[in-house]
């Protein structure tokens, strides 16, 4: 039985069903699970951790990535692009994915993230160009290495160019071949257990990538496995034309008619929903993954999040890609999601707390999960630290529960543990060197962009 116990937490923000903030006080931890809070906990453990002086929060939980966009980051070609132009120009690119590039960037993208507070990555991947390898094991062996939570997906695409849509042929599958490869996925790597490590979502691309046919059967296929479905819906006006055009009515009349709602669907972007469909989305208790700085660096637009959350939408955050982000920090994207909603919506904006609880509770209830978004009793003792003597925090203090949204923290977090392991300390990765892992990373991205 692996234990950890951790000492002397200065203020401990649960994210828990009383919003409660305990001081001075002490976690014991499980194999991965926690057993106690509670001041001066006595006894011994296989690991010790001194939090004092520390600030103590839920593990942050992303649900929507492409980490495999972290070898195509930061490109002068795509720099004033929006979102069709933008993919059509990076198809190019991401045509050349193998095994390898999918490993090392996931490597990198996670330990980013996990380097920010992050303890739980969903990964939506649809790219299978036609003899890359096993792409789903090299990222499942990614997350091995890095010990963080992983949630991915067996994303795809069946409509090329030639068929009405953005990607070029060499990435597009058949509908019979996505269902056996989705089969197979959940499978094998699909945990069902309390406190899983991994499990997969069915993840078609978009509306305007895939047909009909792939839609509904996805819908089938994850329902009899007992598994999510995710896509990206209502990101920018140019789908909605898109989706006019070609159907006749919008991407969310076009999707319910396929199956495509209810509690075990969750819809990355979500900027252009009616009123009508807020509604929709409520009573089907259909959720959305707000991905901020992804949606102003595109130009895409701002999420009706106010509203959603008035509604009980489920809303989770999430960094998006990093081709259309550049960063992999929730930290950062929790405090931008804080100010954007304050500048757009005054004093209906949610607060830095009610931002804080959508990238823990609300995103762990995006991916259908109670074991994890808190610091409880009985559940995965998934968190991170910060030590609350730093000197842009000095004076910020008063209240933690919101001071990642208003103050924010630069720079990486003092400690991260998932499942109740030490994965971040003092900083740095504790399970892979970072130094080799950024030189291998970028001698791989300098070869995969020269292709």
């Amino acid at each position: 039985m692996a234990s950890l116990l951790i000492k002397n937490i200065s203020q401990l923000i649960t994210c828990d069903d009383a919003d409660r903030v305990l001081q001075k006080v002490d976690i014991l931890c499980e194999d991965g699970f926690i057993k106690t809070i509670a001041p001066a906990i006595e006894g011994e453990a296989d690991e010790l951790l001194d939090a004092t002086g520390m600030l103590c929060y839920p593990g942050l939980i992303n649900t929507h990535h492409h980490l495999y966009q972290i070898f195509s980051r930061n490109l002068p070609q795509v720099q004033n692009m929006e979102l069709f132009d933008w993919l059509k120009t990076l198809y190019e690119i991401w045509k050349n994915l193998d095994s390898d590039v999918i490993r090392l960037s996931s490597m990198t993208g996670m330990g980013q993230l996990m380097k920010h507070g992050c303890t739980t990555v969903f990964d939506h991947h649809y790219v299978f160009p036609h003899g890359s390898g096993d792409l789903l094991g090299a990222q499942k062996a990614a997350a091995d290495a890095l010990g963080v939570r992983l949630y991915m997906s067996r994303g795809s695409m069946d409509l090329s160019v030639k068929d009405g849509g953005l990607p070029p042929d060499s990435v597009v599958q058949t509908v019979d071949e996505i269902m056996a490869d989705s089969m197979a996925a959940i499978e094998k790597y699909h945990d069902t257990s309390y406190g899983a490590m991994c499990r997969v979502a069915l993840a078609p691309c978009s509306p305007f990538s895939v047909s009909a046919e792939l839609l509904r059967q996805s819908a089938i296929l994850a329902r009899q496995y007992g598994v999510r479905l995710h896509t990206h819906l209502c990101e920018t006006k140019d789908e909605e034309n898109f989706m006019l055009e070609r159907e006749g009515c919008r991407p969310l009349a076009y999707m319910e008619r396929l199956g495509w709602v209810g509690s075990d669907v969750w819809y990355a972007h979500g900027i252009h929903f009616n009123e009508e469909e807020l509604r929709l989305l409520a009573a089907t208790q259909t959720g959305v993954a707000h991905c901020p700085i992804s949606n102003m660096k595109l130009s895409s637009g701002i999420a009706r999040i106010p509203e959603m959350l008035e509604l009980d939408v489920p809303v989770g955050l999430a960094v998006d890609g990093s081709a259309s982000n550049d960063g992999n920090s929730l930290l950062e994207e929790l405090r931008v999601a804080y100010l954007l909603h304050r500048l757009n919506s005054s004093k209906a904006a949610p607060t830095g707390y009610d931002i804080l609880k959508m990238a823990t509770r609300g995103s762990a209830r995006l991916l259908g999960r109670d074991d994890i978004g808190q610091i409880a009793v009985g559940k995965c003792a998934d968190m991170f630290f910060i030590d609350e003597n730093r000197l842009e925090l000095v004076g910020a203090d008063y209240d933690v529960k919101s001071v990642l949204g208003t103050v924010g923290v630069r720079g990486a977090v003092d400690y991260t543990i998932v499942h109740g392991r030490v994965t971040v300390q003092d900083g740095r990765l504790v399970q892979v060197d970072e130094g080799k892992l950024a030189y291998e990373a970028n001698d791989k991205c300098r070869a995969y962009l020269s292709m």
